[in-house]
């Protein structure tokens, strides 16, 4: 709850984690159903860097879920969900066997949209009014990686080009 407090203003608009011990309670409760995986992720000062959640899992024919994260303050920015990111993608595409991972970003997150291109993420589109958050009808980009494409050798660049 602290790290989501001293990050409400990263958050603004772009992502709505759980303020109250009730709401997460309730977000783990989500995580203990068959369609979520979640992961935090840790500093190398032990402190809550981010989470990141793969969520609405379809099996079957499609073998896909969407992707959801957020930093933490003072964490954000400095690689730590990069790294995350591409270890929770690894244990979905090698562990749980999906077959594509999809992230929805809205058009003005620039830190985001870095992000997963970094880790190999295609633009595939955009979507008017696609998610409700922080109350609104937002925007979004669709952005997805495969197994296909997928090559982690890729995602572990460095931040600087």
């Amino acid at each position: 709850m602290a790290a989501v407090a001293r990050s409400r203003s990263l958050h603004r608009g772009l992502a709505t984690p759980p303020r109250t011990a009730e709401a997460f309670a309730g977000y783990l409760k989500r995580l203990r159903g068959r369609d979520h995986l979640g992961y935090w992720v840790r500093a190398d000062d032990g402190g809550l860097a981010g989470v990141i959640s793969m969520s609405e899992i379809v099996r079957g024919g499609f073998q896909s879920a969407y992707l959801g994260y957020y930093a933490f303050v003072p964490y954000h920015r400095r690689g730590y969900m990069h790294r995350g990111l591409r270890a929770a993608i690894r244990e979905a595409f090698r562990v749980h066997r999906l077959h594509r991972v999809e992230a929805n970003i809205q058009p003005g997150n620039e830190a985001s949209r870095a992000l997963v291109q970094r880790l190999g993420f295609r633009y595939e589109g955009f979507s008017p009014r696609y998610l409700k958050v922080c109350g609104r009808w937002r925007d979004h980009e669709r952005w997805a990686l495969t197994v296909e494409d997928w090559r982690p050798e890729f995602s572990l660049r460095s931040r600087t080009p």
